[in-house]
């Protein structure tokens, strides 16, 4: 029993760990499909976040500045994106794209220039990644340090989550945007900013979307990687259209993702199964979600389409 117990420890405390970089984005990639505008480029605007992440924490040892700076260039990008399909009507599946490829290839290209032509950064110290917020209270190896033991920022992912919820649905601001992503043309008769509007959602999803690669370098692997996100940024879309595209459906969709990761870390530890079969679980678990459950999620109906002011 106490075996059985201490495994569950690990599981939950595994899950915590991989849970907030995928939730990060979810909320990121909620934000911008609800305004109507599809954002793949997820995923490259994460591993940029890494890489801005890792970087100012070890210039500065200042985590949660690197952290906000991790954000922010997500931001950045994340506006790239809204004047490509926004202002420009640009196909929003092609820019996404095209962000998948530019935002790694700019943090590859200035890693190299910032870290003697190596594509990784130096490993973070302990001191330079963000803090726990329940270290030292409990003993180490305990059911509860596993459990309750971990990152400010994991708190932080769920606390993000009340908030998005709450400007959705509580708030003129998430009123609009819903309809936004709805009727974009009825809103322009009522007086609404369309473009304004789909503006702030696109910007808020690239910055949670590099919150979630920061998160990454400064709490779960400590140093930059090109393939430090692997797939993570698909994997919270993914959850975004099995949570039907709203806050609390995504963060249900990324606990279980995030357990698939834990899983593949307890299995991972005894060399029973081969490593490359672990691999694939959270892979295999988004294929057959998004099988079983996209055909039941409603698409903004909006989603993907460019708009254009009437003259």
């Amino acid at each position: 029993m106490e075996e059985l117990i201490k495994n569950l420890g690990l599981i939950i405390n595994a899950t915590l760990i991989a849970t907030p970089p995928l939730l990060y984005a979810a909320l990121g990639s909620t934000f911008s499909e609800r305004s109507g505008v599809i954002n793949i480029g997820i995923e490259g605007i994460m591993t940029i976040g890494a890489f801005v992440g890792a970087a100012v924490a070890h210039f500065t040892g200042n985590a949660w500045l690197a952290f906000l700076c991790g954000g922010l260039v997500g931001a950045l990008f994340g506006l790239i994106h809204a004047i490509a399909c926004v202002s420009f009507g640009a196909d929003q599946t092609i820019s996404g794209t095209a962000i998948n490829f530019l935002a790694p290839g700019v943090a590859i290209f200035v890693c190299k220039a910032l870290f003697e032509q190596s594509s990784n950064t130096p490993p973070l110290d302990t001191a330079q990644k963000l803090p726990k917020l329940f270290n030292g209270i409990f003993e180490v190896g305990s059911f509860w340090n596993n459990v309750l033991n971990t990152y400010v920022a994991t708190y932080l992912a769920f606390v993000a989550v009340a908030v998005v919820w709450f400007i959705f649905y509580k708030t003129r601001f998430g009123m609009r945007l819903r309809a936004v992503g709805e009727h974009p043309k009825a809103c322009e008769t009522q007086g609404i900013n369309v473009f304004r509007i789909r503006y702030i959602a696109v910007i808020a999803s690239g910055f949670f979307a590099g919150l979630g690669g920061a998160y990454v370098t400064l709490c779960t692997v400590s140093q930059f990687r090109p393939e430090v996100i692997v797939g993570q940024g698909f994997i919270a879309i993914a959850a975004v259209i099995f949570g039907k595209f709203t806050p609390h459906g995504a963060m249900g969709a990324c606990l279980l993702f995030g357990l698939c990761n834990g899983l593949k870390v307890l299995l991972g530890s005894g060399n029973v199964i081969s490593p490359n079969l672990i691999s694939m679980i959270p892979y295999v678990v988004t294929i057959i979600t998004l099988v079983l459950f996209v055909g039941k999620s409603r698409v903004p109906a909006a989603s993907g389409k460019p708009y254009l002011k009437q003259k």
